[in-house]
């Protein structure tokens, strides 16, 4: 057989962690070692491959644990809620990384919320609610932790959470350091900010207004009405497949076109926002692949406009 295919089973047995002195270093870090863990279960879509899953109890580990993986050519992606997320097939060519959600994970100061990345974004919400806290009300149903909704600056009904960020703590791997930066070192735009692909968020200070918590439950309730009455919340989904184009709607473009219930394997359109793909039954990235392709092509061809992924794609 050839040298490439001896370089690739290399490059692939390395991706699973083996080496007892790996091991070892990993316990010392206080990283626990998940070997083979199913993607599946930890994505909102439940599509996915294995893997090793390596789960980071102390942000400080991070430098030296990233030096470790380098130097033994241990190719990693960061994980966060899995809520914006599809995942390749079958065994995966990288490890994942998460944080550990610490206790306590929301602390609050005054108008201030110091929050930790790993923190599940409606549970933060509704704390700080009950502490007369608002303004992130439009965000109450969307799934996933308070860092993913950072990376990608999440947003709904005129809101998002960019609006908010007063400063992030994170792991920059171009300077293989943790760094803290301000609201002016970052840039928010929709469902876009100015973070690194490989950055990793760690923390948050959020400054939210004064209000009350009746006035904050009646802005919850009105949102989580027309969730419910315009998206598949009972159905495995990543949220919205496609960002929003310039003056115009990725989902109302789908709609018109008749392609609502469209499906490729158990990979379908939702029958209830045609911008939510859902996995039916057992779907699996290649047949949600195929149907995202198929979409975009076909709303290409009739209106001229090439749809752009809001769900990230990592693929095998």
């Amino acid at each position: 057989m050839n040298s490439w295919f001896y370089w690739e089973r290399s490059i692939r047995r390395l991706m699973r962690i083996r080496d007892l002195r790996i091991v070892a270093k990993l316990a010392e870090m206080h990283v626990d070692l998940q070997p083979g863990t199913p993607l599946a279960g930890l994505t909102s879509l439940g599509i996915g491959g294995k893997t090793d899953l390596l789960r980071i109890k102390k942000h400080e580990s991070l430098p030296d644990l990233l030096n470790l993986l380098d130097e033994n050519r241990v190719v990693y992606k960061f994980l966060g809620g899995g809520s914006n997320l599809l995942v390749g097939d079958g065994e995966l060519p990288w490890v994942v990384l998460q944080l550990v959600r610490p206790e306590p994970d929301v602390v609050l100061d005054g108008n201030l919320a110091h929050v930790d990345a790993a923190a599940d974004l409606g549970r933060m919400i509704t704390l700080c609610a009950k502490n007369d806290l608002g303004g992130m009300e439009g965000l109450i149903g969307v799934p996933g932790t308070v860092g993913g909704a950072l990376r990608m600056n999440a947003g709904a009904y005129g809101m998002q959470i960019g609006s908010y960020v007063r400063e992030v703590r994170l792991y920059r791997a171009a300077g293989r350091k943790l760094e803290i930066l301000r609201d002016d070192q970052i840039s928010f735009e929709y469902r876009h900010t100015s973070f690194a692909p490989d950055d990793m968020m760690l923390a948050v200070i959020l400054e939210l207004p004064s209000k009350p918590f009746k006035e904050i439950l009646q802005g919850i309730r009105i949102c989580n009405e027309k969730r419910r009455s315009s998206q598949p919340l009972g159905q495995k989904s990543a949220g919205c497949i496609f960002k929003n184009p310039p003056g115009a709607s990725a989902g109302r473009m789908i709609d018109e076109l008749g392609l609502k219930g469209l499906s490729v394997g158990d990979a379908r359109v939702s029958d209830r926002h045609a911008n939510f793909f859902v996995n039916a039954g057992r779907a699996s990235a290649k047949d949600m692949l195929a149907l995202i392709a198929d979409v975009r092509e076909r709303v290409g061809k009739t209106y001229g406009v090439s749809l752009e992924n809001e769900v990230v794609v990592w693929n095998a």
